[in-house]
């Protein structure tokens, strides 16, 4: 995950509530894509030492457990960027300037034409291969990048090593990512302003709901609504019970509600979700040295599977001397 800063509600039921499962059912690495956040925020170096322990913060707040996975910092790992050059070495340049994202975004900010940028998804394949994996859990947006890492590995293997795969082509596991919505209705975003942070305080959070918009023809409160039309409702069928949310259907049909009674139970059901979350959190806050050394241990055990790969791919290429 890019370091970003503090986590969101989005973060959490996107990507992190499945990570808490998948650890207790595989071994996982979870690591820290600093210098994938450079390849769109190079400029940005004045925040992302900070932003790389948020996020860890967060992660350990919502559950990753340091001793079932393996939590480490990317740019720790040097490793990483020798199997990227390595690969580079075989990888057609058509590959990577053929990716829908690369192409979308160079044209709307040329600022993004760098060499980093156009050799993302190589570095996200160096990120995998050098575990091994088995598994990439992403969404259905991101299976390209997964495919784009197996004709990587598939190209290597067939120069290098045709009598025995080295680099194991890993499979999506595709994970249903719930779309959380934000104070706007709209996609929930940092960048966006409409996010509620997973550590926000009660109080934050009470007013950001409050102040959410709502079906704009409830002009009075007597005017009936549908909730199809409110941006609340959304968070309603993430949160709510089949009870709640037909309470507030009926509600607001019949305007026997207010818009701000319909949002109480969201804010309780948020505030029950974050309570354990700002509990763990703090112990974190108190001991900073403890998340440090947190991931110089999980670096370190990432480093010994990376270093064994990179051997083999050394071999491989004629270079162990």
């Amino acid at each position: 995950m890019r370091p970003t800063g503090a986590l969101h509600l989005g973060h959490y039921h996107g990507a992190l509530k499945n990570w808490v499962r998948l650890q207790s059912v595989h071994d996982c690495f979870f690591f820290v894509a600093d210098w994938h956040a450079l390849t769109t925020h190079y400029q940005d170096r004045g925040e992302i030492e900070r932003n790389v322990y948020d996020m860890v913060i967060d992660w350990l707040a919502a559950g990753i457990d340091p001793e079932q996975a393996t939590l480490f910092i990317q740019s720790r790992m040097p490793e990483h960027a020798e199997l990227f050059t390595l690969l580079a070495m075989s990888t057609p340049s058509s590959w990577l300037e053929r990716i829908p994202s690369y192409k979308d975004q160079v044209e709307k900010n040329r600022e993004l034409a760098t060499y980093g940028f156009l050799g993302y998804p190589l570095l996200q394949a160096a990120d995998i291969l050098i575990y091994k994996a088995a598994f990439v859990p992403v969404g259905e947006d991101q299976t390209a990048h997964v495919e784009v890492t197996r004709e990587v590995a598939r190209r290597f293997n067939r120069i290098y090593s045709p009598d025995r795969a080295i680099l194991p082509e890993p499979q999506e596991l595709l994970t249903e990512t719930a779309r959380l919505p934000g104070l706007d209705g709209q996609k929930m975003s940092k960048s966006a302003g409409n996010a509620i942070a997973m550590r926000d305080a009660p109080a934050v959070v009470e007013e950001k709901i409050r102040t959410m918009p709502t079906d704009p023809q409830r002009v009075r409160l007597g005017d009936p609504g549908e909730p199809a039309r409110c941006p609340v409702w959304p968070l309603h069928e993430l949160y709510s019970n089949a009870e709640t949310q037909a309470w507030a259907a009926e509600g607001c049909r019949s305007a026997g509600i207010g818009c701000l009674d319909c949002k109480q139970p969201l804010i309780q059901a948020i505030h029950k979700e974050q309570e354990p979350w700002r509990e763990r959190a703090e112990s974190y806050l108190a001991n900073p040295k403890q998340v440090q050394w947190i991931v110089e241990v999980g670096t370190e055990r990432a480093r010994a599977v990376a270093r064994k790969t990179l051997r083999e791919v050394r071999t491989a290429m004629g270079l162990a001397y």
